[in-house]
């Protein structure tokens, strides 16, 4: 059994600045569960362009508002309540209106040291 607080991650190694927030990875591959959590945090007033690659990735918004694009245009809400996956490794704009607090989960699971490369017009992968 596996148990772990939001508090035994804030400050080590599995709390990770991912370059428009900080992500608190409370389950990892090393864990052998064949996917990963986060409580990942999205900074009010950003804009992250996004495509995982090699990870399916869901996300459930559990405060704040914000916003999904995809790259055909379509938008999204993201509030509490919400839930939206990227099944198709979806290349996606993630904007947050406040600080979003979101629960994201990937498939397969990430190692727990990966981080956002944002740089203006390319979407950042891993």
């Amino acid at each position: 059994m596996i148990v772990r607080s939001f508090e035994d991650i804030a400050g080590s190694d599995h709390d990770v600045a991912w370059g428009n927030g900080q992500s608190r990875r409370l389950l990892l591959a090393k864990d052998g569960m064949g996917f990963a959590v986060a409580d990942t945090l999205v900074l009010a007033g950003t804009q992250s362009l996004l495509e995982y690659k090699n990870h399916f990735e869901a996300c459930y918004c559990l405060s704040g508002e914000g916003e999904i694009e995809d790259m055909d245009g379509n938008r999204h809400v993201i509030k509490p309540g919400v839930i939206y996956a990227l099944d198709k490794n979806d290349k996606h704009y993630l904007r947050a209106k406040t600080d979003l607090r979101l629960v994201s989960i990937f498939n397969p699971p990430i190692q727990g040291h990966e981080r956002h490369s944002l740089r203006p017009g390319e979407s950042s992968a891993y």
